[in-house]
């Protein structure tokens, strides 16, 4: 079925991230809108160790660099200090529960 092993290693890693719902897509077409060439990547301890998964895949899937806050991470509202400093041009918050609209 696949020809390229890279094709097989995206496929098999984009399925584990989908089961946790991070709207990989939503989070891509954002990078594109706001022309984003770096990206700030803040995840819950939960997460982290799906860390390399995620910002392999929007470097291939969105061509940007990612970084990512190791500090810790308590909320919605609890933001990384300081970025500034960091200079990326889009900050990407995960958080532990749904986001109610």
């Amino acid at each position: 079925m696949f020809k390229d092993p890279e094709s097989y290693k995206h496929t098999k890693r984009r399925k584990r991230l989908e089961k946790y719902g991070l709207e990989i897509k939503k989070i891509i077409r954002e990078v594109k809108k706001v022309r984003a060439k770096r990206v700030l990547l803040q995840l819950p301890d939960g997460l982290k160790p799906r860390a390399k998964e995620l910002t392999d895949t929007l470097r291939n899937r969105a061509g940007v660099e990612v970084l990512l806050w190791g500090g810790a991470c308590f909320g919605a509202c609890d933001t990384p200090p300081n970025t500034g400093k960091i200079r990326a041009d889009l900050l990407v918050h995960f958080g532990h529960s749904r986001w109610n609209q």
